[in-house]
């Protein structure tokens, strides 16, 4: 039996009396299904903490709610945006905020007095892992995100190569961007997390892996993405050089220095990198003779060109890769330790592709698509059978191997069409003895342990995601069409979770 209006609670019919119940109402809510809630006061400083935002608190490394009240929000909360809420009075009622303790979608809403003056603030926190419940908008944002800023930095370099007056000339800037390292795996998706945070400071990196991993196209990327996008991007590769020209190649030289040197002086690597990126690769092959000056230069910021008494000054971000065990040179006397210390700031482990099998469907696509632009063609396809092959080899030439077999195949095969006999025939006449085809392209059969188990379901559900565009990639011959109508997904949706898988 419905209840008479005298049973029933009243409501207020003033507006005051209508704002404080909706207030009242709204705050518990919030309190009640959000995951947690704070409020500063018109300084900044944290006043109150419910129970839900506890949790959160050892990731950002406070110990107790003593330790995270009383302190100013941006000490405790990292790129927190509190402040400019307390300084213009605007909400910001849906954001993204990331920090060391993962990332969350938040509410930002002033708090006023009766003289509508802002008093504070209340920080809440709606969802906190937004990679499981929003997953279709974040992949969305950040693959816009990462467009527009590739866009920007390509827009910046060419302004700075046309200031420096090095339009044109590829040695002298990023030719690749982060994009163009190629994987969806959890190893490469690891690497190109390292790298972009490597991107933002000026200490030196040091890129480790094996021949062909990539490193020269993460040293690149790394540059593109840096505050030093509009200056130069010059590389060595120390092993191409004769141990009696490099100092000349890394310092210069001046003019006249020696019988038959140009009159003009030569200006070294260290002086053309001037405000933008070195890149040393196989810095392992440099001989000791050298690695005393180099130390040197890194250290003082200044060089002396060969025949000169003249210091110059220069300004570069060095990075530095090598395929050997540079801790082992160092053990054996053969690489300097100071120098080692100075190189091995920021190390970044390219993996191999044999840790990384999950990526040889996306890698192949790549790589057809432009041995295809190349010759005029259209892309290969491989067959079941053939990708299968391919994804269980141990690759010691890791990418650059592979691209050799598909480029060998490509240009012996009388159709478009590649099976797994013409590998095998092309790994044997190479020296390698073909192993087993993968029964998963992604190299992740066989059953999760117990261990594996454990881990946080959305690490868990993406690494089936990306398996299961894997396994379809490798079953359609990296077909995306056929792989997107196989999983039931738009192809947009599919070069989403290629393109951004981290």
């Amino acid at each position: 039996m419905p209840l008479h209006s005298e049973d029933a609670p009243a409501l207020p019919l003033d507006a005051q009396g209508i704002l404080e119940l909706a207030a009242r109402s709204m705050f518990q809510l919030f309190s009640s299904v959000s995951q947690g809630m704070f409020l500063v006061d018109k300084s900044g400083r944290i006043v109150w903490v419910n129970e839900g935002y506890r949790r959160f608190l050892p990731d950002l490394g406070v110990g107790s709610v003593d330790q995270f009240v009383g302190r100013m929000v941006e000490e405790v909360i990292p790129n927190t945006q509190m402040r400019r809420v307390l300084e213009t009075g605007q909400p910001v009622l849906i954001d993204l905020l990331t920090n060391k303790a993962g990332t969350f979608v938040v509410s930002r809403i002033p708090l006023r007095d009766d003289a509508d003056r802002v008093i504070g603030a209340i920080g809440i926190v709606l969802f906190d892992h937004p990679e499981t419940t929003l997953q279709p908008l974040i992949s969305k944002f950040a693959l816009l995100q990462r467009d527009l800023d590739d866009a920007r930095r390509e827009l910046a370099a060419q302004r700075g190569r046309s200031r420096l007056g090095v339009a044109g000339d590829g040695e002298r800037r990023a030719k690749y961007t982060f994009a163009s390292f190629v994987g969806s795996s959890p190893a490469a998706a690891e690497v190109k997390r390292q790298a972009r945070r490597a991107a933002q400071s000026s200490s030196p990196v040091l890129l480790l892996g094996e021949t062909g991993t990539g490193k020269e196209l993460l040293a690149h990327a790394i540059h593109a993405a840096s505050s030093r996008a509009s200056g130069p991007f010059v590389s060595v590769n120390i092993a191409a050089v004769p141990d009696t020209l490099l100092e000349a190649e890394f310092f210069g030289v001046a003019p006249g220095a020696y019988t038959g040197a140009d009159r003009k002086g030569r200006d070294g690597k260290f002086k053309l990198a001037d405000g933008g990126t070195l890149f040393l690769d196989e810095i392992g092959d440099m001989p000791a003779s050298l690695q005393a000056k180099l130390l040197r230069a890194l250290q003082e910021g200044e060089i002396e060109p060969l025949g000169s008494n003249k210091l110059v000054p220069f300004n570069v971000r060095v990075v530095a890769a090598t395929s050997r065990e540079l801790p082992a040179l160092v053990r054996e006397g053969r690489f300097r330790e100071d120098l080692f210390y100075r190189l091995h700031v920021l190390p970044i482990r390219v993996p191999p592709l044999r840790e990384r099998r999950g990526d040889i469907p996306a890698l192949i696509e790549v790589l057809g698509e432009d041995l295809a632009l190349r010759n005029g063609t259209a892309p290969p396809e491989l067959l079941p059978d053939a990708m299968a092959l391919l994804a269980g080899q141990a690759w010691r030439g890791n990418i650059r191997e592979l691209r050799n077999v598909l480029e060998q195949a490509v240009m012996r095969s009388d159709s478009l069409s590649i099976d797994a006999a013409q590998l095998t025939a092309i790994l044997r006449e190479a020296g390698v003895e073909p192993a087993a085809p993968a029964p998963d392209a992604g190299g992740q059969g066989g059953a999760p342990d117990q261990q594996s188990l454990l881990r946080p379901l959305s690490v868990q559900v993406a690494e089936l995601e990306r398996r299961a565009i894997a396994a379809a990639l490798a079953a359609h011959g990296g077909n995306k069409l056929a792989t997107a109508r196989q999983l039931g997904i738009s192809r947009a949706t599919l070069y989403g979770r290629l393109e951004n898988p981290d």
